[in-house]
């Protein structure tokens, strides 16, 4: 599939498959208008700056990650949280770690071609596959993932657990996030950083991704642009409510002005 074939709007009966990611699965769940206005005009929500960082570090744990996968041997990580894993080696990991290919698969009932790129997998004594994902952040406080905005983390790996459940592999319910944290309790910087690295369990259930599925190819179908407010999350959307909010302050301006600028009768 082409960069523009990828880019194209969802044409509301279309035969051919159309290309869902795993963050527009994610978009969906947040705002089902935000979501409509992408698939069906392509008119998306302002980007934020890249997470040079970030992407950085996620780099550098797959060659730390790479280099005891190439020996079939765990990571320390692993060994030191007692995980009987070692990370898994397979033809296609290049594959599923790219983000424009990731794992996929064709969801018939929907005619989506789904996808998500995972940042690494392991393969426990069971011969379970564990969905591996790495965060990155800096706080005086420790991570974890008990904060209602690293929902969309879980909802993350319960995504590529489905993906990978539907390419017929056995998966387990628990993952692992790789969460490192950047110290900001130490005098200065000297041209270097230094993290404290976690790893944290989640137990996930992937029941959601079919009937969500489901909803989004019936919101692409509609020609009724969703309401703000209409997400499964509950509450406002924060981009729908202020574009919102801006026009109804612009169109007061407007009426306002036209009415100061309307001669009066003599």
């Amino acid at each position: 599939m082409t960069a523009r074939e990828r880019s194209a709007p969802y044409r509301p009966g279309q035969t051919e498959s159309y290309k869902v990611s795993r963050s527009k699965i994610e978009l969906f769940m947040q705002c089902p208008r935000c979501f409509w206005l992408d698939m069906r005009y392509k008119i998306r929500r302002p980007s934020s700056p890249p997470f040079n960082i970030n992407k950085t570090i996620d780099e550098l744990f797959k060659k730390e990650f790479d280099m005891y996968r190439s020996q079939k041997k765990p990571h320390p990580l692993m060994s030191d949280n007692q995980i009987k894993a070692i990370p898994y080696d397979h033809e296609k990991l290049n594959i599923w770690r790219a983000n424009f290919t990731g794992v996929s698969v064709l969801h018939k009932p929907t005619n989506f071609h789904v996808f998500g790129a995972v940042d690494d997998i392991w393969i426990d004594d069971d011969e379970q596959l564990i969905v591996v994902d790495y965060k990155a952040t800096s706080k005086a406080s420790g991570v974890s993932i008990d904060a209602d905005w690293q929902l969309s983390y879980k909802r993350q790996m319960e995504i590529y657990q489905w993906l990978l459940r539907q390419n017929e592999f056995t998966v387990s319910d628990t993952g692992y996030f790789v969460y490192t944290n950047a110290r900001i309790d130490l005098d200065g910087f000297g041209d270097r950083l230094e993290f404290v690295t976690k790893l944290l369990s989640y137990t996930g259930s992937d029941t959601w991704v079919e009937p969500t599925l489901i909803s989004m190819k019936a919101c692409m179908e509609s020609d009724d642009m969703p309401e703000v407010g209409e997400s499964a999350m509950g509450g406002s959307c924060e981009y729908c409510s202020y574009a919102r909010a801006r026009t109804q302050l612009t169109l007061s301006s407007i009426k306002e002005t036209r009415v100061k600028s309307r001669p009066h009768k003599s």
